[in-house]
This record gives structure tokens, C-alpha cells and sequence, in this order.
């Protein structure tokens, strides 16, 4: 009996000194969502990713931070091609600070208001009969930047328990979601607060030189502009039109100085680009001319080019910097 009793404390002893399994690491929940946007007059779909503790912390809010895609993408590429929501996690996990992440479905509608009027809706519907994709493209106007920085900003902050302001607000994106993340950032100061881009198309007007040499040159005419983007100029000029003044207008390095000569709030900016990227040299030029405006930013380049793998590599340091600025 006694040795039975010494064998049973022994083992007991055993199993409090034993270390315990990790407790598994909390994950964030991904949904499908759906509202109706004025601006573009049709409903649209958004993914959005919210943090570990939201359905277990109900009077917590948190802050916000929008992911664009790129051109021919939809909302789904942030989730399925660079496993956003996994890369939140393990920053949750790692002690930083939760959020709540949205990406929407911004077609292929370069997240500004168009200069041109969109294909007539019906015309566009019909077009599903040769393209499964065109019911989703179809809208009954073109404000792509009325609605992301007011339709969808509105619409999440009356659904979800967000930090509603602008301090708590960011904005990010790739390639022609990095220039709809700059560009509205810079448009909509009252609304975001920072703005990241990865490879963005960031200085729309450049024109050389071939690599990035100071002083940089600029189109000065709409002929060898369109030369230029020719094998995106079908796709770009409705929205930024077919002059150099409203390219102008759009130009992320125009928008920056005006708002500081307007003493606006200026948002916190970063930026990053491959070093083999073929928009290496807009995002060079684009980084002097704010240093030349004394506009800060912060600034990389890493090895890669301008496809998924270099995304997924370095979404995690712009959800980083994004967490460290507007979770203060």
C-alpha cells in the first residue's frame, strides 16, 4: 500500500512537472460580405478579416486598415494568393496589435473617380454572354474613390466595432492598389491616416530615365504618353483620361505638394518595390520628388520583381508599420 501511495505521488509529480502543450494559436475569422455602394450604383463584394478576439471581446473596437488589389484582380487575391490573413495572425501572435482588414473589389476601376463615362450598364451585362467576369465589372458609374474613402469607410464603420476616425484608419495595396492607396490617402486626409504601397504605379508620368537618374523626366505630351502605357492604355484612359492635365491631376507627386501647401494633415506614407521591378524606377522617382517637397516617407527595396511572391514576402511589414501608426 505505502509503496503504491509513493508510486502515486511520484507519478502525480511526474505530471505537474511535465510542461504543458502551447495553447494553439488563435486565428482570425475570413468572411465574403456584399453592399450597395451609391458611387458605382451596384452592389459589391468585400473580404474582410476579422482579428482573433473580436467575437470574444464585444466592447472591444479596433482599427482598420483597407488592402487594394491590382489590375485584372478582385477582392479575393489578398486571401488567396498572399495568405494575408495568415500573415495577421502571426503578427497577433508575435505581439502586435489587432486589426481589422478589408479588401474590396475595386475592378479594374484604378480606385478613382474616371474622367470617362463607364460602358452603359445594360450593354455591359449583355457582354456576360462572351465574359463570365463582366457582371462583376459592371457598373452605372465609375467613382471608384467616392466609393472606397466614403460608400465602404461608411459602410464598415456602421457594420463592424471599428475605431471610426481617421487616426485609427489605413490604407494599402499593390501595384494599381498601391496608387489607389497613395492617391486616396492624399485626397482623403480626414479619412486615412497612412498609406502603404507595394510596387504601386506611383509616378504615372514618368518618363525617364531608364534606370531612375535625377533629374527626372516627365511626358509633356498625351501621344507620347499613351505610347507609353500602350499596353494598358485601353484600360487606364477612361479613368485617367487622355490629357496630360488630367493625368496631372492624379499624379501622386502633384497631390502630395498640394496637400502640404495646403498645411493638411499629411498621411504617414511607405513605400516598397522590387529591385527588379518593372515599376522600380516610378517608385524612385516618386520617393524624390517627396524628399525633394520634404514630405517624409518610408522607403525599401528588396529583391524580387513585380508578381505574388515578392507580395507575400513583404505584406507583413507593411501590415506592421500600417499597425504601428494607427493603432496609437
Amino acid at each position: 500500500m505505502l509503496a503504491r501511495s509513493y508510486a502515486a505521488l511520484a507519478g502525480a509529480a511526474l505530471l505537474v512537472a511535465a510542461p504543458r502543450p502551447p495553447a494553439p494559436a488563435a486565428h482570425g475569422v475570413v468572411r465574403v460580405e456584399r453592399f450597395f455602394t451609391p458611387a458605382l450604383g451596384v452592389e459589391k463584394h468585400y473580404v474582410i478579416y476579422l482579428p482573433p478576439s473580436y467575437a470574444t471581446a464585444p466592447a472591444k473596437r479596433y482599427p482598420v486598415a483597407y488592402y487594394l488589389h491590382g489590375l485584372t484582380g478582385n477582392e479575393s487575391d489578398w486571401v488567396s494568393l498572399a495568405s494575408i490573413d495568415v500573415v495577421a495572425d502571426s503578427l497577433i501572435a508575435g505581439g502586435s496589435t489587432e486589426m481589422i482588414l478589408v479588401m474590396p473589389d475595386g475592378d479594374d476601376g484604378w480606385y478613382t473617380n474616371w474622367e470617362e463615362a463607364p460602358e452603359p450598364y445594360a450593354a455591359c451585362l449583355a457582354d456576360s454572354l462572351l465574359n463570365r467576369a463582366a457582371p462583376a465589372l459592371c457598373v452605372r458609374s465609375a467613382r471608384y474613390a467616392d466609393y472606397i474613402a466614403h460608400d465602404l469607410v461608411r459602410h464598415v464603420d456602421s457594420t463592424y466595432r471599428t475605431l471610426a476616425d481617421r487616426r485609427h484608419r489605413g490604407i494599402a495595396g499593390l501595384s494599381m492598389g498601391g496608387f489607389g492607396a497613395v492617391t486616396l490617402s492624399l485626397e482623403y486626409p480626414d479619412v486615412f491616416s497612412a498609406a502603404a504601397s507595394h510596387s504601386g504605379v506611383l509616378s504615372p508620368l514618368y518618363a525617364g530615365a531608364h534606370p531612375f537618374a535625377a533629374p527626372a523626366r516627365y511626358h509633356t505630351s498625351s501621344d507620347s504618353l499613351a505610347a507609353d502605357w500602350r499596353g494598358i492604355w485601353g484600360a487606364i484612359a477612361p479613368a485617367f483620361g487622355r490629357t496630360i492635365a488630367s493625368w496631372t491631376a492624379r499624379d501622386p507627386a502633384q497631390l502630395a505638394r498640394r496637400l502640404a501647401a495646403a498645411r493638411g494633415p499629411m498621411p504617414a506614407l511607405f513605400i516598397d518595390v522590387g529591385t527588379e521591378d518593372r515599376l522600380v524606377d516610378q517608385a524612385r522617382a516618386f520617393h524624390a520628388e517627396l524628399a525633394a517637397g520634404g514630405i517624409a516617407s518610408t522607403y525599401a527595396e528588396w529583391p524580387g520583381k513585380h508578381d505574388w511572391k515578392y507580395w507575400h514576402a513583404h505584406v507583413g511589414e507593411s501590415m506592421r508599420w500600417l499597425a504601428e501608426r494607427i493603432a496609437r
